[in-house]
């Protein structure tokens, strides 16, 4: 077996040789003879001269191996008190089933097709029936406020919208009908129909364009795959610009498909007849990816969960997946750990279940601070994988390849690039960083198969956005450096850098030091403006369930070592020495801090609220401590 060092050379090397043989892992309907168009750059295309279908790979190709009664995919959902289990030769009749209802809605290769769902089984049998018939879809976030789904409906140009008549977040029935209404309402463009999945914890009002999902796929002939070219669109996934049009990140076909069959085995470890765990919304990146694509082209099984990592009900929830499941690998963003270890810091939940089977814990979505590291280590005894990527990417530029061999773990670092990444830091000037020194992380160009090739219908704004800064390079828009043994240390965003009195400080060096205090569940620094300084950081932290903050004088002398602690460890440059306790931190969905949106409130800006947010009443109870009144 290959380690990792001969494979990653492999792939920078004799690229077309690396990417070639790994796309012999899918079924091709014209098998590839090239890796690599790169006639005009920056926009290059993998396997130029290929045809397939993802669905077939992700499906048929299983079924028609005789795999077709292995469990496909696993819905579980605690919030309604629902499981059910797809088999392959299932999954595949149900797509092909929607895809034959798609077929006849005017559904055809090429157009687009919005899916405003939940977590429920019907998003993935969605996804995988547009890619049947060589349609784009575009996941938005079920419950996305109504102007943020008008805005997806006018850029996507949709046929159809797919649609439920609710979601379950937590303990709130959302109702989504008004919603998609009002939206359609708003945009320019109308599509010819919206399907409806009818839940029963809230039956929506049907008008003259909607369609019952259950009569569609009722009178629908089942549709067969369509070939389509590699380099042609899978879906559009939009990330949210905080002010204008939101930028479509595109995903081809065969490069996907490719860079996912890769992945799943190399870097999760999980093959045929193993499980994963994602707990993700097929919403974002990681829902696509990992819940959807790449369990399925592996032929494993995939989780999809309806619930919350902590409340739905209780913290013992992921554990007991596992359990019922076999897991062998869980995949999550750092903040449903912390949100764990906030409720259960002792890890009396997990004891109540066999967790035998999980031999990977993989963490990706923001940054995993070492606390979060530690702590999650500890209690599981097994690998825990910091991993960093991107919407942009759609796959893990740096992680630790599990399946090939286990590297090192750095606490702090997502370990080494994968194959393909070529990974640089640069300063200001597009000088090479020395080890240790931060810079902006970049990507030299070709970037891999399963990137986005452009962002939909806007060629400029991809060059202008990513390309543009260094001739050349890939610009992620995080920051970091890379050690003496390559290792990556991705520190935030390059905005989360902070300049203090002319020294410029990562505010993630700050966090990384205030998590580590035994009582701190998790934490957030951000940068304020200073008339002398120009800019000074404010740390905002949350308790661990069970401290007990009514000791005397205990605010104030949890400050103080706070303060202290970043003191002796960044240094008194650091001038950290405004800390407030806080009951909870505005985040999106994805689990991400809203940083920037703290930072325009405490400056005294009317800092509009992101329609990514999880609950607005959290960034209300924040206000008037941002804004000290």
């Amino acid at each position: 077996m290959a380690g990792y060092e001969e494979i990653f050379r492999s792939s920078v090397e004799d690229r077309e040789g690396f990417w070639l043989r790994a796309a012999g892992a899918l079924d091709w309907h014209v098998a590839p003879s090239t890796a690599l168009d790169d006639a005009n750059p920056p926009f290059h295309r993998w396997f130029p001269d290929g045809e397939l279908n993802v669905a077939h790979n992700a499906l048929d190709r299983h079924v028609d191996a005789g795999r077709g009664d292995r469990p496909a995919l696993v819905y579980d959902s605690p919030v309604t008190g629902t499981k059910r289990t797809y088999t392959y030769a299932q999954l595949r009749d149900e797509v092909a089933t929607f895809a034959g209802a798609l077929r006849e809605l005017g559904v055809g290769t090429g157009d687009r097709v919005v899916i405003y769902m939940p977590m429920v089984p019907e998003a993935a049998i969605a996804m995988l029936a547009c890619a049947r018939l060589g349609a784009v879809h575009s996941v938005v976030f079920g419950g996305f406020a109504a102007n943020e789904l008008a805005v997806r409906i006018d850029d996507a140009a949709p046929t159809v919208v797919v649609s439920a008549s609710c979601g379950i977040e937590g303990k709130r029935v959302i109702e989504y009908k008004p919603l998609l209404d009002r939206a359609i309402e708003l945009s320019s463009h109308k599509p010819e129909r919206q399907v409806i999945l009818q839940r029963p914890q809230a039956e929506a009002a049907m008008g003259p364009n909607d369609v019952d999902w259950a009569s569609a796929v009722a009178s629908a002939r089942p549709a067969d795959p369509v070939p389509v070219r590699s380099t042609d669109p899978l879906y559009v996934l939009y990330t949210s610009g905080t002010t204008g049009k939101p930028k479509g990140v595109v995903r081809d076909c065969g490069g996907y498909a490719t860079a996912l069959a890769w992945s799943m085995p190399n870097i999760y470890d999980v093959g045929a007849g193993e499980t994963i765990f994602t707990a993700s919304d097929v919403g974002w990146v990681v829902g696509h990816s990992y819940i959807v694509y790449a369990p399925l082209l592996a032929g494993a099984t995939t989780i999809l969960y309806e619930g919350k990592p902590v409340g739905t009900p209780d913290a013992g929830q992921f554990w007991r997946v596992v359990q019922e499941n076999r897991v062998k690998s869980v995949f999550t963003a750092p903040t449903a750990f912390r949100a764990i270890k906030k409720e259960d810091p002792h890890g009396e939940f997990l004891a109540q279940y066999d967790v035998s089977s999980l031999q990977y814990l993989f963490l990706a979505g923001e940054r995993l601070d070492p606390e979060t590291y530690r702590w999650a280590s500890d209690l599981l005894g097994i690998p825990v994988i910091d991993h960093w990527w991107q919407t942009e990417t759609g796959w893990p530029v740096a992680a630790n390849p599990a399946g090939i061999e286990l590297l090192e773990i750095k606490p702090g670092s997502p370990t080494r690039p994968m194959p393909g990444w070529d990974i640089h830091v640069l300063d200001e000037a597009g000088r090479a960083c020395e080890p240790g020194v931060d810079g902006a992380i970049v990507a030299k160009l070709p970037l891999p198969p399963g990137a986005f090739p452009t962002l939909w219908n806007d060629d400029e704004r991809f060059l202008n956005s990513y390309m543009k800064a260094f001739d050349g390079y890939y610009l992620t828009g995080d920051g970091g450096h890379l050690d003496t043994d390559g290792y990556l240390f991705v520190m935030g965003r390059t905005d989360d850098v902070i300049n203090v009195a002319g020294h410029r400080l990562s505010t993630g060096g700050m966090e990384e030091v205030l998590a580590s205090h035994p009582d701190v569940a998790e934490c957030a620094v951000i940068g304020v403006s200073d008339t002398m300084k120009g800019q000074v950081p404010r740390g905002f932290v949350v308790l661990k369930a069970g401290v007990d903050t009514a000791a005397e004088g205990y605010e104030e002398r949890l400050r103080d070592e706070l303060v202290a602690l970043v003191r002796e460890r960044i240094g008194a440059v650091a001038s950290l020495k405004d800390v407030a306790i806080v009951p909870a931190l505005p985040k999106t969905r994805s689990g991400k801090i809203l940083r920037k949106t703290m930072r325009g409130i405490a400056d005294g800006h009317d800092e509009p609220v992101p329609s990514t947010i999880d609950d607005p009443a959290v960034l209300d109870t924040l206000r008037p401590v941002l804004r000290r009144e």
